[in-house]
């Protein structure tokens, strides 16, 4: 059976790995464990638990079995109307107590996975505690996931760097899955607070280097205010090989379907814009260029899991 290992957040690793379940895979979803606003945030300093959030989206992606509709609905459920619970989702209090119930985050995601009957795995990228760091191109230094996602400061200048402080170092059993994976899948996701951070943890750029699998790069629909604004495809995956250690990568996904111009609009208000595909630069990154229609029709910008699940299983 194929092995794929996905790395990523929560939104973009949920659309893929939603997809990937449909087919005969040995799925491995690998998750940024730096988050620190919202639920999450408030949870890791309160209880001292890793970031619950994205664990969360890509146990509930995974679930499968009769009871996979109302444990994804219970799991997504968010306390609201000024509560002591106001903004907290079941699903991180879930993981917070069955962390402090077994001892350990990594147990508490596996009796997680025993409950959703999720098919694969979900592994931590690092167990340790760390934030990410961030310096524009005008040498001020943002600390913390949440700060960099919601830019208080001009969103207009770039970032030049982002790091890990304290450093962390990867989790053995996923350098393990990596290394012995067939295909490694970097999923959509926001580039400096999803994705990178996953490729700044210490061992990472050597399991990739030791990793016989085909690399495959699937490119975000949008930018991102205060991350990506006026980047193209080709800015997106060269920062990623960047922060990888690799030269090249073996493919690259990239929506080129025109999405509804309400859609658009709507994001434009918030500085987003789609990401443009730059087909021609890319393959100076990668391989292969895959194009095509991969947007999922919704009121929101997110990759259709069938279309995108469906490519991936057939490299």
């Amino acid at each position: 059976m194929k092995k794929v290992v996905t790395i990523g957040g929560g939104s973009g690793s949920y659309a893929v790995l939603s997809g990937l379940k449909a087919f005969d895979l040995d799925i491995t979803a690998v998750v940024s464990m730096f988050d620190s606003g919202g639920s999450t945030g408030v949870l890791r300093d309160e209880f001292g638990v890793l970031p619950p959030g994205d664990v969360r989206r890509c146990l509930i992606a995974l679930s499968e079995g009769e009871r996979a509709t109302i444990l994804r609905d219970l799991f997504n459920f968010r306390f609201n109307g000024g509560s002591t619970l106001s903004g907290h989702s079941f699903g991180n209090l879930f993981l917070t107590a069955l962390t402090s119930i077994y001892g350990s985050d990594i147990e508490a995601i596996r009796k997680a996975s025993e409950v959703l009957d999720i098919k694969g795995r979900v592994l931590p990228v690092s167990l340790d505690s760390s934030h990410v760091h961030a310096t524009l191109e005008d040498g001020t230094e943002i600390v913390g996931e949440t700060n960099i996602d919601e830019p208080k400061h001009d969103g207009n200048l770039r970032i030049v760097d982002v790091v890990l402080s304290p450093p962390a170092r990867i989790y053995e059993e996923t350098a393990d899955a990596i290394r012995t994976a067939d295909i490694v899948v970097v999923a959509p996701g926001d580039l400096y607070t999803s994705l990178v951070p996953n490729l700044l943890v210490e061992g990472m750029k050597e399991a990739l280097a030791a990793s016989k699998a085909k690399k495959v790069f699937v490119c975000s629909l949008m930018t991102k205010w205060g991350e990506t604004n006026g980047f193209a495809a080709s800015d997106f995956v060269k920062e990623l090989l960047r922060y990888s250690g690799l030269d090249m990568c073996d493919y690259v996904i990239c929506n080129t379907e025109e999405m509804p111009a309400e859609l658009t609009e709507n994001y434009a208000k918030e500085q987003k814009h789609p990401l443009v595909c730059d087909k021609e630069n890319l393959k100076k990154y990668a391989k292969n260029v895959i194009t095509g229609d991969f947007f999922s029709s919704a009121d929101i910008a997110r990759h259709d899991p069938e279309k995108i699940g469906r490519v991936i299983s057939e490299l």
